[in-house]
């Protein structure tokens, strides 16, 4: 495999030089096993639950959703990361998907239930809380899950209380998380009434995020890559808070925004029929939406620029329209000119990532 990517690499004429190159291959020989090597042992644990639908809507979320673990592992690499940060990743995005399944999945729409559930979320990066000591299924319908939730929160806690730096992310890290929930929370419930709330969210909230519409602000609220940028940088003994505010900054909302952005772009047809809230939906037509995506990618890249290690933040800014336009679902929805349009506005350092993840795809590797 380490052979595959570099000779890939070379023939697409990557030229991000051997830091680039060995950031890639470690990404995939190395990180991805790890990734599958922590879900497996999730798996075991809520495979134990007593609850029915707890154990099914948690096994999906691992069986369908793996592909945000192993795209948030990514920061695993980022300069100076504590060497259990795989492993707070791995949790921390376990929670988000289960809980999201919990609330699109299941049989619930109460938002006092997802709110309560979501509380686990939070107390996750807060080191000093009791474990589940404040039931976070005591408004869900389904109880049993063999202390799996509460096993992922203290995970989570295990590691961020050995970050010498945590003290200087915590608040925006909090703040992430807590406009993470309040998404979730909104996002779920009755069709009917889910938009007004979201429009609600986005007015207390319109003065941190000036020139965005509220889906596009609704969007960076979901993306979890802040939060583990800010994780990994408070491995950092050195840290200091004008750094740690300068990452904030740089992914919310753009970095984020752009991140979710291309996640729903791709999975429109999908939601459609699925019924789903689609965020890309609410661009007045293709045209609007693929101003509004670029707009995102070339502010991405810029803020990417600006932060400490910019080759990291930019690779990953190219990796994001890569990995997701390389998926077969642009093709099966006619998307290919508006994906092309991005790929271009990224330059050539990306449309040469986006060929290596054709590659990939190709032979299965992600």
């Amino acid at each position: 495999m380490v052979n595959y990517l570099r000779s890939s690499i070379q023939n697409y004429g990557l030229t991000g030089t051997t830091k680039k190159l060995t950031m890639l291959t470690r990404f995939v020989t190395t990180v991805f096993p790890g990734v599958e090597k922590e879900l497996r042992g999730w798996k075991e644990m809520i495979d134990k639950a007593g609850d029915q639908e707890l154990r099914q809507q948690g096994l999906a979320s691992i069986e369908k959703k793996k592909f945000h673990c192993l795209g948030g592992s990514v920061y695993t690499l980022m300069e100076g990361a504590h060497q259990d940060t795989l492993s707070f990743i791995v949790a921390l995005q376990t929670i988000s998907d289960y809980l999201d399944n919990l609330c699109d999945r299941a049989d619930c729409l109460d938002m006092a239930a997802f709110r309560q559930l979501h509380l686990a979320f939070t107390d996750a990066l807060e080191p000093e809380g009791a474990e589940d000591s404040i039931g976070y299924y005591s408004l869900y319908p389904h109880q049993d899950d063999a202390s799996y939730l509460a096993s992922l929160v203290a995970e989570c806690r295990r590691i961020i209380i050995q970050l010498p730096s945590y003290h200087l992310v915590k608040e925006d890290v909090i703040h992430l998380a807590s406009l993470y929930c309040s998404l979730q929370t909104y996002k779920h419930t009755h069709i009917p009434l889910r938009e007004g709330y979201l429009q609600e969210f986005f007015a207390e909230h319109r003065a941190e995020t000036p020139g965005l519409d509220w889906w596009e602000f609704a969007a960076a609220t979901g993306s979890t890559l802040g939060i583990f940028s800010l994780i990994a940088a408070a491995a950092r003994p050195n840290l200091d808070a004008e750094t740690a505010k300068r990452i904030t900054k740089g992914y919310f909302p753009w970095i984020c925004g752009l991140h979710i952005l291309l996640d729903y772009f791709i999975d429109q047809e999908e939601d459609r029929q699925e019924g789903d809230l689609n965020f890309v939906s609410y661009y007045d037509n293709k045209e609007h939406c693929r101003e509004r995506l670029i707009l995102f990618l070339e502010q991405s890249l810029e803020r990417a620029a600006q932060m400490p290690d910019p080759l990291f933040h930019t690779t990953v800014v190219q990796g994001l329209p890569a990995f997701y336009l390389s998926d077969p679902k642009v093709e099966a929805q006619g998307l290919e000119g508006d994906a092309m349009a991005m790929l271009e506005t990224g330059g050539e350092e990306t449309l040469r990532m986006y060929r290596v993840c054709l590659s990939l795809r190709k032979r299965g590797k992600i």
